[in-house]
């Protein structure tokens, strides 16, 4: 595997690229992948202020990311590829799609949405922000993370909620709050779901708090072609509540695109 504070990559093929949600970092797919790249070259992005990718950031909309990753595929010579985002990726792909759709065999929302945030969302976003700027990314972390994963999954998975919180962490005050701002502001992207001349696949959690269920619902027909895999006690960290299946979904997605 190369590894660039930037970006990760590995294997050999067709591309699959996968972005990484909100503080969090390439390192949340780094177990997950590995099968993959046996199959499939495998890229994974450092968005512009996560992980290592935090210097001199300016723009954290998500239409300055989809530039970003446009940017970074030509870098890395990748034409066309499978993008897979989770969570704020998502959001980031949903940008991507719109301005760079000739670029995409293919979608994957993994626990992700087309739709923007409600008015209850949007006063979450900015209490939360004025959280993080009153008491820190630290003391925000340990209210953050564990929501995220299915009660059940959590004692279970410590090691994992452990990583994600380190991650979280060591994200500047600056890239979180402007992480928020830019995910509160952003629009509804569902006519670029209809229109939408490639596959897409949505992967959802019954549980998860982030993007309930009604709100997958009202998405995941409007494609062509779609399909569509919902998960039962799973939140919204998939690749560690439930990474067999959710890979093998993906897998099969690829399968189904790339021959």
């Amino acid at each position: 595997m190369t590894k660039h504070t930037t970006y990760t990559s590995a294997g050999s093929g067709d591309t699959i690229v996968f972005l990484h949600g909100f503080c969090e970092s390439t390192e949340v797919w780094d177990e997950f992948t590995k099968p993959l790249q046996k199959q499939f070259r495998v890229v994974a992005l450092n968005l512009p202020g996560f992980g290592n990718n935090t210097s001199g950031i300016a723009d954290y909309s998500m239409e300055g990311m989809a530039d970003y990753v446009k940017e970074k595929l030509e870098e890395l010579g990748i034409k066309k590829c499978i993008l897979v985002g989770h969570s704020m990726g998502g959001y980031v792909g949903m940008a991507f799609a719109e301005k760079y759709s000739s670029m995409l065999s293919g979608l994957c929302l993994f626990h992700s949405s087309a739709l923007p945030d409600t008015d209850e969302k949007k006063d979450n976003r900015n209490k939360t922000i004025e959280f993080v700027e009153k008491h820190g990314v630290e003391k925000f972390m340990q209210s953050f993370i564990e929501p995220l994963f299915y009660s059940e999954n959590r004692e279970r998975l410590k090691k994992e909620i452990a990583l994600m919180k380190k991650i979280g962490t060591n994200t500047p005050k600056e890239s979180v709050t402007g992480g928020l701002a830019a995910m509160r502001d952003r629009k509804d992207r569902t006519d670029v779901l209809a229109a939408a001349k490639y596959p897409f696949l949505f992967i959802f959690g019954k549980d998860d708090g982030a993007v309930p269920l009604d709100k997958a619902l009202e998405q995941c027909h409007l494609p062509d072609n779609s399909m569509v895999y919902f998960l039962g006690q799973t939140g919204h960290m998939g690749m560690f509540e439930r990474t067999y299946e959710t890979r093998k979904a993906l897998e099969k997605f690829a399968e189904t695109i790339y021959g």
